[in-house]
């Protein structure tokens, strides 16, 4: 998984309350989409119009927007289906870092198994920095910074967030669940082989 520290980019205003995993990814385009291609169904009931053309009225469709690599949503983020790969498609259209007042549960810890930041700041602060974007597209580049616990748009001050520590340290080194516990192999085989004398029936 790859590594997230520092990110300068443009972000993308999504100010939409309970926008679901359905939106994200519908269910239609699931099958026969290779994950490392769901970008391509990102948002697709929005993005797109019935006959396929792109819909400009859409935030991702707009010039100042279309290489956005923050959004920022709404609250209830992600909520509906628990559905992995609502993360892969957000992954793989190009986004890192997920603004919003509150997500679905299941999807923030998707976000931590793929790479994606997924960052609870208030409504209020929230609706602040979605309403400078409407107002202001030119001044869409943002600065998130995990190291320090960091937003950073590109006018106003500075805005802290809280992330787990556990957490914060596994997108830092580029882990997912399974990179963390293999961290502890060795413990891990150290306490096989104590156990295995102790416990002999256990291993067969």
């Amino acid at each position: 998984m790859e590594a997230f520290t520092t990110l300068t980019a443009v972000a993308a205003p999504l100010f939409r309350t309970n926008i679901n995993t359905d939106i994200i990814t519908p269910m239609q385009f699931l099958v026969g989409t290779p994950r490392e291609t769901m970008g391509d169904i990102l948002f697709a009931p929005w993005r797109f119009n019935d006959d396929g053309s792109e819909n400009p009225d859409f935030v991702l469709n707009k010039e100042h927007f279309r290489e956005a690599r923050i959004l920022i949503a709404g609250p209830n983020f992600a909520c509906g289906s628990s559905r992995e790969s609502a993360v892969w498609a957000l992954h793989s259209y190009g986004f890192r870092a997920v603004i919003a007042p509150s997500f679905g549960g299941i999807f923030a810890s998707n976000c931590f198994q793929s790479g994606v930041l997924p960052i609870v700041l208030d409504e209020e602060t929230v609706a602040m920095l979605v309403r400078q974007l409407e107002a202001a597209p030119h001044t869409a580049i943002f600065t998130v910074d995990l190291e320090n616990l960091v937003v950073i748009p590109s006018q106003g001050e500075e805005i802290s967030f809280e992330i787990e520590n556990f957490r914060r340290t596994a997108l830092l080194e580029g882990l997912d669940d399974l990179g963390l516990t293999k961290r502890y192999v060795e413990k891990v085989i150290a306490f096989q082989d104590e156990d295995r004398q102790i416990r002999p029936w256990v291993y067969g």
